[in-house]
């Protein structure tokens, strides 16, 4: 019986991905970041149980990746696709008007490389204490902050629909890059070795204290987990 609880938990999570996916295209992105939230932690706990449990199995492992691509790359991309639906109308010309029809599909392209991410770190053996890119739990939680975050609020929708745009192609990029990613595992708690760690903690509760909306809090955390991480490459600091 309990090598079936850690296959269960992921089933959940993949379900909630499903149900996040349902709440996007039906233009309710805030039930959508808590199912994606709700996937997160069944994705938590399914390999804490099965470590805990000592039943990990290969097709545990195919099924956890199966679900995240619809939790983390699938559902977050829905939301994407809805909001940049909301604002073609008002941001192309009337002698383009005839994308509107297309033009929201590109965000699927997340999905894609949400994917191949999953698959990579699959196989990769070298992130041990580090990420290679950027993980898809992270950039899934940036687009669903950011969409509920901006969701009816009023802004120049050909700005919005250009940064959506750069966002994407940046995101895509670090999802599958050798980009190495702080990794938030505590080997000890002493301040050598884990000081941008409780940096990046420091900063993250000020962020949570500043900002009034916390889905948009959550989108600026995961910017200043991108931004911490890419500052300590740029330094050569080894951050595993």
């Amino acid at each position: 019986m309990r090598k079936h609880i850690p296959n269960t938990l992921t089933c959940c999570n993949l379900i909630s991905g499903c149900i996040a996916v349902t709440f996007a295209l039906a233009q309710m992105p805030q039930l959508a970041l808590c199912f994606i939230i709700v996937g997160a932690i069944f994705d938590f706990f399914d390999g804490f149980a099965a470590r805990l449990l000592g039943v990990s199995s290969p097709v545990g492992a195919e099924l956890d990746s199966l679900s995240d691509v619809v939790t983390y790359g699938v559902a977050p991309s829905a939301m994407v696709f809805v909001l940049i639906a909301r604002l073609l109308p008002a941001a192309l010309p009337e002698t383009m008007m005839g994308l509107q029809t297309y033009l929201p599909f590109v965000a699927f392209v997340m999905a894609a490389f949400s994917a191949l991410r999953l698959a990579k770190f699959n196989l990769d053996t070298r992130q041990k204490g580090v990420f290679l890119g950027l993980p898809t739990p992270a950039n899934a939680l940036l687009w669903a902050g950011v969409v509920v975050g901006v969701w009816g609020q009023q802004f120049a929708a050909m700005y919005g629909l250009i940064a959506i745009g750069v966002g994407l192609l940046a995101c895509c990029w670090l999802l599958v890059s050798d980009v190495p990613m702080l990794a938030l595992k505590f080997k000890h708690f002493g301040w050598k070795g884990n000081a941008f760690r409780y940096v990046f903690l420091l900063l993250s509760l000020v962020v949570l204290v500043a900002v009034g909306h916390l889905a948009l809090a959550c989108a600026l955390i995961v910017v200043l987990y991108i931004s911490l991480s890419l500052l300590m490459w740029a330094l050569h600091i080894d951050i595993r």
